[in-house]
Formats: C-alpha cells, structure tokens, sequence
C-alpha cells in the first residue's frame, strides 16, 4: 500500500568510535413536470369578453417618490453591507463558508425585493443595473460557497479575489445610482487583490523553540504543493517549518520529548493569516515520535526521524484529517 512514512534510527557515540543503527521504519498511510396548457383553447381573445369592451391593460405600479425610495434602498443596504464585510472578515474555514453563504442569501433577498419596487422614473436605468449587479454578485457567491467547502478557497482574501470582477461590477453600479441622486447603495467597501502565489524559502522556520539536543527530524515532501509541518511538544509548538513541493528539510538539534505532528499543504501562503489561501488541506499523523538520548558509561544513544509528507510504496503510518478551525497556526 502507498502511504506516506516515518523512519526512526538510533545512534550510538562510543568513546572513540562512532556506530550507527537503524530502526523500524514507520509512516501515514495515504498522505496525500412540469405540464402547460390554454384553458379556453380555440376561443377568441374577442370571444372572452363582453361586447363592445376594451380589454384590460395590466395595472403598473406607481413610481416611487425619491424618499420612498431611498428608504428602501437604506433597508437592503445595512444588510448587504454587514454581510460582505463579514464574510471578508471571517477569520476561520467555518466562519468563512457559513459568511459566504449568508452573503448569498443576502443579496438574493435585496436583489428580490429591489426588483418589486417601481423606482422615480429619472433614475430607473441605474436601479436596473444596481439590482443586475446584487444578482450577479449572488450567482457568483454560490460558486464559491463550493469552492470554499471543497477548500479550493482556504481565506477571505481568496475569496474576494476570486469574486474581483462581480464585486466591482456592483460596485461601479451603487456608485452611479448614489451619484444620480444621492441614494445609499454603496454596499462595497472591501477590496479584491489580485491572486498571488506566495512562498517561503525551503526550510524557512515560522516558529522555532530552542534547537539544542542531538537529534535531527529530515522532512521528505514529495506531494505537489508545498508544506507547513509543525510539531507539538506537550501542547506547545516546539517548531513549524517551510517545505516546498518536491523538496527536503532536515531539522537539526531536536530536544527530547515526545512530538505530535501536524501539516497542511497549499498553494499561496499567506503569513500573516499563516495559512495557504488556496487548495489547502490540513492533516496530523496518528502516532506520535519519541526523541530520546540515552548516557552510558561509554556511549551516547539518540534518535533520529525521516518523515514522507506523500503516499509511498511500504509507508505504514497513518494520518487523520484535521478539522482547519483546531489545526495549529
């Protein structure tokens, strides 16, 4: 079976001889009716109605007075509003997919009720293109609600970007109809960047405690994008590292203790977020490592570790999702 490994060896430092032995070798496993009709058919539109009488025209609804209608673009705007910024806000995967899909329903609900009402006849086209604009921003916002739950979207900033081009188009609409008389709808306030591909160096440390004891920790991430690993020593982060796709670290000077592992893979890292914007997943491996030195009188004995970030022919250490929101930053 493919899977991702952990390989453990321990050394011995004799007075004047240096011998090296190897242990068994551990790792995770997979790493990586509708119906229609006429009623009357045949009759005549004539033949319905009495004779001599017009037929009836449709009743259209009167415009609204200006401060009617301001009163009703303020009601949908406070709340599109509050809904953009906090999905732009959210600050967790959670929060972030429970936003987006509140943002959705949110402007589906202004764009419906903007679209019942008669707007002053001066100002109708810019109504028009403002309620286009709710609606299209809505369409969009499904997307990535599926995006976000398939962690394609991992951040707020990833999601505005990738909702650049409806949030502008909205934006320019609620500028023009505020412009053509002062009438609140500017629902957008947030600002889409451009997607970026962010990265460290390899090997770079995002946190590092004291490196001070003997054994060191070889990192081997072999998938397709790059990887955040951070190990946990008796709940506090002992260090988290920088290694890109395809590529090597080795952690010199481990200190003893017993270590939780956790890594996530990405594309785009955002460290001020310290999280992959895009395609991020987020794992730990089931066993813990033990880095222990033993003193004798003639030899010192310690323990190093390998560890495979991908599925590999005879890996046997498992892995577990991890949900994002408990997943150490």
């Amino acid at each position: 079976m493919a899977a991702p490994r952990l390989i453990s060896c321990t050394l011995a430092l004799a007075t004047l001889t240096l011998a090296g032995c190897t242990s068994p070798q551990l790792g995770p496993v997979g790493g990586e009716p509708t119906a229609s009709g006429i009623a009357g058919a045949g009759a005549s539109p004539a033949a319905s109605a009495p004779a001599g009488s017009e037929p009836a025209a449709s009743p259209s609804a009167s415009p609204l007075t200006a401060e009617a209608y301001r009163g009703e673009l303020d009601s949908r705007r406070k709340t599109v509003l509050a809904a953009i910024n906090a999905m732009a806000g959210a600050r967790t995967p959670k929060s972030l997919n429970q936003n987006v899909e509140r943002a959705e329903t949110a402007l589906n609900e202004a764009a419906d009720a903007l679209s019942a009402v008669t707007p002053p006849a001066e100002i109708r086209a810019q109504h028009d293109s403002y309620v286009a604009g709710l609606r299209d921003l809505a369409s969009e916002l499904g997307s990535t609600a599926g995006k976000v739950s398939g962690r394609d979207l991992c951040t707020s900033a990833a999601v505005l970007s990738d909702l650049g081009a409806p949030l502008k188009t909205l934006d320019t609409a609620g500028q023009a109809l505020q412009g053509a008389g002062d009438y609140p709808a500017d629902v957008v306030t947030v600002k889409a960047g451009a997607k970026q591909n962010r990265r460290l160096s390899n090997g770079a440390f995002i946190k590092r405690d004291s490196l001070t004891g003997r054994s060191f920790l070889e990192i081997d991430n072999g998938a397709t994008r790059d990887a955040v690993v951070t190990l946990i020593r008796g709940g506090s982060k002992a260090f988290t590292v920088y290694v890109r796709k395809r590529s090597k670290f080795k952690v010199r000077g481990v200190r003893d203790g017993t270590y939780k592992i956790f890594f996530t893979h990405g594309v785009d890292w955002d460290g001020k977020a310290r999280s992959f914007t895009r395609r991020c997943s987020y794992e730990r491996f089931q066993e813990s490592v033990k880095f222990k030195t033993t003193y004798t009188a003639t030899q010192i004995r310690w323990h190093d570790w390998t560890v495979t970030l991908h599925a590999i022919t005879g890996g046997n250490a498992k892995t577990d999702d991890v949900d994002p929101d408990s997943f150490p930053k």
